[in-house]
């Protein structure tokens, strides 16, 4: 891949690097490729329009169900791409040259240390976020069409990355992580595997904590045997529902189910007055996204830090 804008160590490191450049090249051609060809082979079997003014893929609408399955494995990978990114800036990128003694080379180039490294960390960066706008606009091709079914809900693991701009930031964070522990460890396969678990933790303790950024809406409901379960209107995510007594107290959901067999019909002697329900509406989406990202790039930031801090250290 032709890199004629870059100079110095800028070019080097992507000439070093041309082989990965052209897999990733690769990986979002292919990528497009699938999705775009799936949705062309979806749209040439009409939709069945049912009577309630909604639609559902004809029977033998086998591009629709194709699509569907190439989406799950797409929404697998972007959760993926943070720990990969990681994983090379750790190992090939930053370990290998301690590990090999190349990085001397460039040190004896009139290249500072820092220099040096603002260049790994720069061109991985950039080429990263790159690869990852690509792959949002690749994921959002193919949601667009199966939006709102099962595992493609706004808040699903996978969608929730695959349409906002937390990937970015989990991107981020992963060349930051890995130019410090590829720093630290100095060990190609180990810098590699303790970037690929520490991103891991981050994205699953994220991850669980993510609706927790916001505060909930809650309604609530009369019960009784013809009470419906509480639905608010629009697109939300449920974090709760449960019963509440007299006194305000939460109850768990099944509590009169297990005398009635009816999740709403309760008996008198158990106090029920009502039932809630907890839940984020669509519209908590991008500050929930936006709330998350600024975690990640300030994890970025402190990560770049220390990475600079101990280059110096050994590096002056």
């Amino acid at each position: 891949m032709s890199t004629p804008a870059l100079k110095g160590p800028y070019w080097v490191t992507a000439r070093q690097y041309r082989r990965t450049l052209w897999v990733v090249a690769g990986a979002v051609a292919l990528s497009l490729a699938v999705i775009g060809g799936l949705r062309i082979r979806d749209a040439r079997t009409p939709d069945v329009h049912l009577a309630d003014g909604s639609w559902a893929p004809a029977d033998e609408s086998h591009g629709y169900e194709a699509l569907r399955l190439a989406m799950e494995y797409t929404g697998t990978a972007l959760l993926l791409l943070p720990l990969l990114v990681g994983a090379f800036v750790a190992g090939p990128l930053i370990a290998r040259e301690f590990e090999t003694g190349t990085y001397r080379l460039s040190l004896t180039q009139s290249v500072r240390p820092a220099a040096w490294l603002r260049a790994k960390v720069l061109t991985a960066g950039g080429v990263a976020v790159a690869a990852t706008l690509a792959l949002l606009g690749v994921y959002r091709l193919g949601w667009s069409r199966v939006s709102g079914t099962y595992l493609f809900g706004w808040g699903d693991r996978g969608t929730y990355e695959g349409t906002g701009i937390v990937l970015v930031g989990y991107v981020l964070a992963a060349v930051a992580v890995g130019a410090l522990i590829g720093q630290l460890v100095r060990r190609t396969l180990l810098a590699m595997s303790v970037t690929g678990l520490v991103m891991g933790l981050v994205m699953f303790v994220l991850g669980s904590l993510r609706w927790s950024l916001l505060g909930v809406e809650t309604v609530t409901g009369p019960v009784g045997r013809d009470a419906a379960p509480l639905s608010p209107s629009g697109y939300w995510l449920m974090m709760d529902t449960g019963m509440l007594d007299a006194h305000g107290n939460r109850l768990p959901e099944w509590t009169c189910f297990a005398r009635t067999q009816n999740l709403t019909d309760c008996p008198p002697d158990l106090g029920i007055t009502g039932q809630y329900l907890d839940y984020h509406p669509r519209s908590h989406f991008w500050p929930t996204q936006l709330a998350e990202t600024g975690i990640l790039l300030a994890l970025a930031a402190l990560a770049l830090f220390a990475a600079f801090r101990v280059l110096r250290a050994r590096h002056p």
